[in-house]
């Protein structure tokens, strides 16, 4: 029965990368260790850097950060009328009130998110999209999705569809899934 080849190591005609390397290196020098996460991990990590340039890319094109484009496009998602209270754009963005609370002092202090008082708790804000905010995201959202769509493009859509699925079975298995 044939064996099934290390997937560890790249086929004979694969080209090589750089985490093929650094595995073949601990293979060497520590061969009682088993590397094989790294060739996870380690790409992973590499193309997330190098997608993380090319995404800010766009952001920057049109004078923003990742975190403003974010706390703008979780105020569209929200729908009409594209407002949040901050601790919910905390939430929905995944970083600290505290970072937040800088995010939306950029943003307003550009013209494009404003803060209300709560009608009932003169203490709480909202944060809304203002005319120019709503038309900036709408924007860069289209420019932001074709240039994912272009970061895709080597792969094809069963390949795709795969990494989706196996994506979404690890997060799921590193935290709890969303309430229905």
């Amino acid at each position: 029965m044939p064996t099934r080849p290390d997937a560890s190591t790249p086929a004979p005609s694969a080209p090589e990368d750089a985490v093929d390397r650094i595995v073949a290196q601990w293979h060497t020098q520590r061969p009682d260790l088993d590397p094989s996460p790294m060739q996870v991990f380690g790409r992973l990590h590499r193309i997330a850097e190098r997608l993380s340039t090319q995404i800010e890319a766009t952001f920057n094109e049109f004078g923003l950060g990742e975190g403003d484009f974010d706390v703008l496009a979780s105020l569209r998602r929200a729908g009409d009328p594209f407002t949040l209270s901050p601790s919910a754009l905390a939430e929905a963005t995944m970083v600290t009130t505290g970072a937040t609370s800088k995010r939306i002092a950029r943003l307003q202090a550009r013209g494009l998110v404003h803060r209300t008082q709560c009608d009932d708790d003169g203490r709480g804000r909202w944060i809304s999209l203002t005319p120019t905010g709503l038309a900036l995201v709408d924007e860069v959202v289209e420019h932001h999705l074709a240039n994912e769509r272009r970061l895709l493009a080597p792969l094809d859509a069963g390949q795709r569809d795969a990494l989706t699925a196996l994506l979404r079975h690890w997060l799921l298995a590193l935290e709890p899934p969303l309430d229905s």
